[in-house]
């Protein structure tokens, strides 16, 4: 399949600015060199602890926010690769259509003043796709592809549970027919027993729309049921890529191994082997010369605190960033467990 989504060398830095002038002194690293790409109709999976830049990486792959450097190309339906960062804001617009987001908080993405069926017509009114003669029938059948019943679209957010209101917000996301949708956390702020049932529908609208999604995550658990592939991230870069499936039973990169080893587990009488990490997280003002990861990593040497490893294929599609990664014999989700 082609790519859909490009991203090379992107860098984003938020200036700490002090004192009554509101002077520059120093910068936050918030994403540093990240590249990756994203084939049609893949799940792509950026995981890692909260403030490793996941959610800035996807803000700028949504132009939310723009990066200090680097690029983000995206193909459009029937054309080429399009470097997002280049062009204007009315041409941003017209890619919007497909490009797509899902948010964290159901709530907090909601606008509560506005019923569903206003909610979810809201992209369709923007960009002028639909009439509006034809905007409640739409607006019905975009309700029944997440499982919502059409006759509640006059009621508003504040009406439906957490799992419901996700539903809504996936169903305003799909309005346009996007290929590609960015998918921040969309359930983390789900109750445990709802969280299965979102991401078994974020699985089948793929298969029935051809959906593409960038999901962001930092629960594992979750990431290793959706993903086709994984991104690992720690303190803005990432440290681990490849298929889920290589990612979790043979991991290359020590922190992708802690991670693992923190997954619950379902079978009560399996005592779990996880890994303590000792050591503080680098500060992201002031980032270490060396492997980002050293000072919490337990088979750190001289030389990963005095050189940083790049992020190197050790088979197909499989990438660690580790000056250890040929020797190590780290622990996969099958041997995290007693």
């Amino acid at each position: 399949m082609a790519e859909i989504l490009e991203v090379s060398n992107l860098f984003k830095d938020f200036p700490i600015r002090r004192g009554i002038l509101r002077r520059t002194v120093g910068y936050i690293h918030a994403v540093n060199d990240v590249s990756f790409t994203v084939q049609e109709r893949e799940i792509l999976s950026l995981v890692g602890e909260s403030g490793c830049g996941k959610t800035t990486t996807a803000r700028i792959i949504l132009r939310l926010i723009d990066p200090t450097s680097g690029r983000v190309r995206f193909r459009q339906n029937g054309s080429g690769m399009t470097d997002l960062l280049s062009i204007d804001r009315r041409e941003m617009q017209t890619i919007r259509r497909e490009m797509q987001a899902v948010f964290q908080d159901p709530y907090g993405s909601l606008d509560q003043r506005m019923t569903v069926r206003d909610i979810v017509a809201e992209p369709l009114i923007i960009h002028k796709v639909v009439p509006r003669s034809q905007m409640d029938d739409r607006v019905r059948a975009l309700l029944l592809s997440v499982s919502l019943k059409p006759e509640h679209m006059r009621r508003y957010p504040h009406e439906f549970s957490g799992g419901q209101r996700q539903r809504i917000a996936i169903a305003r996301a799909l309005a346009l027919t996007p290929r590609l949708i960015v998918a921040d956390e969309p359930v983390s702020a789900l109750d445990v027993s709802v969280q299965a049932q979102i991401v078994n529908l974020l699985l089948e609208l793929r298969e029935s729309f051809g959906l593409t999604y960038v999901f962001i995550a930092h629960d594992l658990s979750v990431v290793q049921h959706v993903s086709d592939r994984v991104a690992v991230m720690y303190l803005g870069t990432i440290v681990e890529t490849g298929t889920a499936a290589d990612v979790y039973h043979h991991p290359r990169h020590p922190y992708t191994e802690a991670l693992i080893s923190a997954v619950p587990r379902p079978d009560p009488d399996r005592k779990l082997k996880r890994i303590l990490l000792k050591g503080g997280v680098p500060s992201p003002v002031d980032l270490p010369v060396g492997c980002l990861f050293s000072s919490r990593c337990r088979y750190a040497t001289d030389v990963c605190r005095a050189e940083r490893p790049q992020l190197v294929a050790t088979q197909e599609g499989h990438a660690a960033a580790c000056h250890f990664q040929d020797t190590l014999d780290l622990r996969g989700v099958d041997d995290a467990g007693g």
